[in-house]
């Protein structure tokens, strides 16, 4: 690396490039201390954003310890960290004082002093959350006292005629200002946290899905590995790594994979998948910066908001309606399993008989576009049915327990039995889990820290 006191040779340079080079590539093999299979101090199951933020700050935190993440996809991040709105949240909506509201400040700071310091290109393009209504100012100045509270950096409340000098096609009584709120590509983040890792001696193994997680019973002839490396990882192709601790950060299949360490099945994972519309290229003209909805308590997600992106494009939405596949991305993907397991959970049933006209009212604007523009119009007047297209969609990972509330907390286990002792499971983690991602690795690495005794 060149610094400003230290002149050296383009020779020099070209070989600490070389080496750099094959230090990231050497980082993807595992290791193979015995026949068989591959060993490693710490395992992290599940390569999107928070376990690779979080296997990033703890081999950073501990160098002299092996760790490996294990990613069931041929790519890391290409689910939730990869279909995501890439909004930089400021931390306005959460409760003062909570977790979730320290996280979500403390990871936007962080983010940003982040990707500044690794040059990933990210846009602070601000924020306006726009009352329609005279009805809804009493709420909007309770979210402007919220956020102070919270310590959001630069927020006010500015008037119709600020508004227009924000956004020129925008219409509304009242807004609050949030200039803090930005946008980037967490894949492009989550791939950074990956090289970070690796450049630290880490090792990445992709197309490798957990199918069981167990204590070694012995350990092969002549070898002492089972007692060095007690926890045995099989895939679904029969190949194992071994282990002294775990840790899973599975996402959308994090119910599934803690259950595989004896763990309960609440709060179950129910997937909830987010379409949005996309501006014509034309158009894009008519937004500058994130426009979003005054929320309704009374409702569980936030509604439909206009979100430019990094590659300069518009998208408008989402809506929020019940994926019928954890994965699934289009309209009619459908999985036997994933879609029983949620119509016949309970706390489902509970979460819609609470919301059912909003659930019934997501469903319809999902179908209909005429319906969804109706909704977007409240904001833009000018938008018209042939200044849209359908875009793309992602699938949250809602953790609902069995009364039907939304889990917004940390959620950790461990399971039971001997294997409890040496893996740790993030069943949920507070959203918005990219913004605070580099602030959740710190409070993941402080909780593997204190229970495996790091």
């Amino acid at each position: 690396m060149i610094t400003p006191c230290c002149v050296r040779s383009w020779g020099a340079v070209a070989r600490s490039a070389r080496f750099l080079l094959l230090t990231r590539l050497a980082a993807q093999l595992p290791r193979r201390a015995s026949p068989g299979f591959s060993t490693y101090d710490v395992v992290i199951v599940g390569g999107g954003i928070v376990g690779l933020a979080s296997a990033r700050q703890l081999i950073l935190r501990h160098p002299a310890l092996s760790f490996a993440v294990l990613e069931k996809e041929k790519e890391i991040a290409i689910h939730q960290s990869g279909h995501n709105s890439g909004v930089i949240h400021s931390g306005i909506y959460y409760t003062p004082g909570s977790l979730k509201a320290r996280l979500c400040v403390r990871g936007a700071a962080l983010i940003y002093e982040y990707c500044d310091q690794k040059g990933i290109p990210y846009k602070q393009c601000g924020k306006l959350i726009v009352a329609v209504k005279h009805q809804e100012i009493p709420r909007l100045q309770a979210l402007y006292e919220r956020g102070l509270q919270n310590n959001v950096p630069g927020l006010r409340l500015i008037s119709a005629q600020d508004i227009k000098e924000k956004e020129p096609y925008c219409r509304g009584v009242l807004a609050l200002e949030s200039p803090y709120t930005g946008i980037v590509n967490y894949k492009q983040v989550a791939q950074s946290y990956k090289d970070d890792f690796c450049d630290a001696g880490g090792s990445v193994l992709t197309d490798f899905e957990v199918t069981d997680i167990k204590m070694v019973n012995e350990s092969p002839a002549g070898s002492v590995q089972g007692i060095e490396y007690p926890v045995a990882i099989k895939n679904n192709k029969g190949e194992e790594v071994h282990c002294k601790y775990v840790l899973t950060c599975a996402g959308l299949f994090s119910d599934r994979v803690s259950q595989v360490s004896g763990c309960s099945a609440e709060p179950r994972i129910v997937p909830f998948r987010g379409d949005y519309l996309v501006l014509k290229p034309e158009k894009c003209y008519l937004v500058k910066g994130n426009i979003y909805p005054v929320p309704n308590p009374r409702f569980p997600f936030l509604g439909v908001h206009f979100t430019p992106r990094m590659d300069g494009s518009v998208w408008l939405g989402p809506n929020a309606i019940l994926a019928f596949k954890r994965e699934g991305y289009r309209l009619f993907d459908f999985n036997a399993r994933d879609f029983t397991e949620a119509v016949t959970y309970s706390g489902l049933h509970k979460l819609v008989l609470k919301n059912l006209s909003y659930g019934m009212g997501e469903m319809y604007r999902a179908f209909f576009l005429s319906a969804q523009l109706k909704e977007l119009q409240k904001f833009i007047p000018e938008l018209t049915f042939n200044d849209i297209v359908r875009g793309p969609s992602g699938v949250r990972a809602q953790a609902l327990d069995r009364d039907g509330n939304l889990v917004d907390d940390f959620v950790f286990d461990g399971g039971s039995g001997d294997i409890a002792n040496c893996i740790l499971h993030v069943r949920n983690a507070p959203s918005p889990a990219a913004t605070s991602s580099l602030a959740i690795s710190e409070m993941i690495t402080s909780e593997v820290e204190e229970r495996f005794g790091l």
